[in-house]
């Protein structure tokens, strides 16, 4: 029988705690301290940050590891990592079950196409500059994991989340010691990749005259939280009540999937509970398709799923997740890769900075400061250090480039869905899975730059026609 005053009661609630009051003391400091605010870092990374070097001057001062005292109930080092786990599908899910807004047009269409095919392309670069680092590397550091540069394009292009289930399953299936916390701190570095190259554009801008750089600080929130045909606020059950369920609802469906997917395929069990955030984003939009459907065919009267709600509700999680995941890092059993990391995650920002750059100018030359800015956050980061970046220059999202942000997740999931399954075979084989993916990376860019390749060989037929 439990003691209600026992810590292994109330562990659970400790580190949620801790992990939530580490957010308003980093949100404190960063509204408090001007270099901070002016360094666009995100409040939960800087959380997230706290807590690490809380738990290494802990460490250092007793040998242990505080998060796995008794206060938070024994082993939380591996809570923190489930954490991170579950609200990375969690965020996913919520946002997935937003109501979507009207028609898009044709170059609308174009535009949200291109930039899921860039968001893929910049995987697949930060891949194969990663794999390249780290074969060179396996080569000057004994026992080092070869295909360690696959997590570049988790940590930065897919963020903490992701980096956390590749690093899992490479340290489960290949041995690679340490590879949770490698890929942990790939994501963390992206973060900052984000607000240093972020600061240096929005300088550079700012001299040129092109932007004046505001502070969203004081800025009042307008986003309206009651849209027309929703369920009203004074039902029986509460509507915040009904989004975290509908939440729930999808999320025991993806476990249930994903354990007969697991039962039929035992040998790609790890893999397909690394998906739990795809397999969570499907159900969802399945789920939120079939409440349409019944909606149009007046079965269901009200719309109980609610944007405003569903926001605040993702981003709760993403907050989680981030904190979580940096605080999971174990700056010990990655002290002989340093200089690796250090490397891979300064490539990954050069490389992730002229490419997207690149590609803003050619693809979207009506608002290429701001999809770039957009693109390049959300690459290096999370959607949410994206929009960060963007705010600095369109305040307002008068551009396309924020529904840019959240429309390509389509075609991106249906096009960067190979190169997930891709990635575990740099496990055994990194050499050969770098040649495909620069194989993969050629046939997206011929893809992203159709309009300009075919043009130019129409232009030329045309030309010998006339001749």
């Amino acid at each position: 029988m439990e003691n209600f005053w026992d810590f292994n009661v109330w562990g659970s609630f400790n580190i949620l705690a801790v992990l939530l009051i580490s957010l308003l003391i980093a949100n404190i400091l960063r509204r408090s301290i001007p270099f901070l605010r002016k360094s666009l870092i995100p409040t939960s990374v800087l959380a997230g940050a706290l807590l690490m070097i809380t738990e290494g001057v802990y460490k250092a001062i007793t040998g242990d590891v505080i998060f796995d005292t008794a206060f938070f109930g024994g082993s939380v080092t591996a809570s923190l990592e489930i954490i991170t786990y579950h609200c990375l599908a969690l965020g996913f899910i919520a946002s997935a079950f937003k109501p979507s807004k009207g028609k898009l047009t044709k170059k609308r269409m174009s535009e949200i196409f291109n930039t899921g095919v860039t968001t893929v392309s910049t995987y697949l670069i930060q891949g194969i500059s990663g794999l390249l680092i780290s074969l060179i590397a396996a080569y000057a550091v004994p026992g080092f994991f070869s295909g360690a540069g696959i997590l570049l394009p988790f940590g930065y292009g897919q963020g903490t989340g992701q980096a956390l289930n590749y690093g899992g399953i490479f340290e489960a299936d290949f041995g690679f010691e340490g590879g949770k916390s490698f890929g942990l701190t790939i994501a963390a570095l992206g973060f900052l990749c984000a607000s240093i190259g972020g600061v240096v554009y929005l300088n550079v801008l700012k001299k040129l005259g092109r932007i004046r750089i505001r502070s969203n600080e004081n800025k009042t929130d307008n986003a309206e939280t009651q849209s027309e045909g929703d369920a009203t606020m004074h039902e029986s059950i509460d509507k915040l009540t009904i989004q975290v369920a509908l939440i729930a609802f999808a999320y025991l469906i993806t476990y249930l999937v994903m354990s007969g997917l697991g039962a039929l395929l035992p040998g790609m069990k790890s893999v397909i509970f690394g998906f739990n955030f795809l397999i969570g984003v499907l159900t969802a939009t399945l789920i939120k398709l079939i409440m349409n459907f019944l909606r149009k065919k007046k079965k269901k009267k009200k719309e109980y799923e609610n944007n405003f709600l569903m926001t605040r509700t993702s981003n709760f999680f993403f907050d989680l997740m981030v904190t979580a995941g940096i605080a999971a890092i174990r700056l010990g059993v990655l002290k002989n890769y340093w200089g690796i990391i250090l490397i891979m995650g300064f490539a990954g920002m050069v490389i992730t900075y002229f490419y997207n750059h690149f590609v803003a100018k050619k693809l979207f030359p009506e608002y290429a400061d701001e999809q770039f800015l957009m693109m390049y956050g959300m690459l290096t980061g999370t959607a949410s250090t994206g929009i960060i970046l963007l705010r600095e220059v369109d305040g307002e999202f008068a551009t396309p480039a924020a529904d840019n942000m959240v429309y390509q997740n389509f075609p991106a999931i249906a096009f960067g869905f190979p190169m997930m399954l891709l990635a575990t075979l740099a496990g055994t084989k990194p050499l050969l899975t770098a040649v495909i993916l620069v194989a993969f990376f050629a046939v997206m860019n011929v893809i992203l730059f159709r309009s300009r390749i075919f043009k130019k060989n129409k232009t030329k037929e045309q030309t010998n026609e006339q001749l």
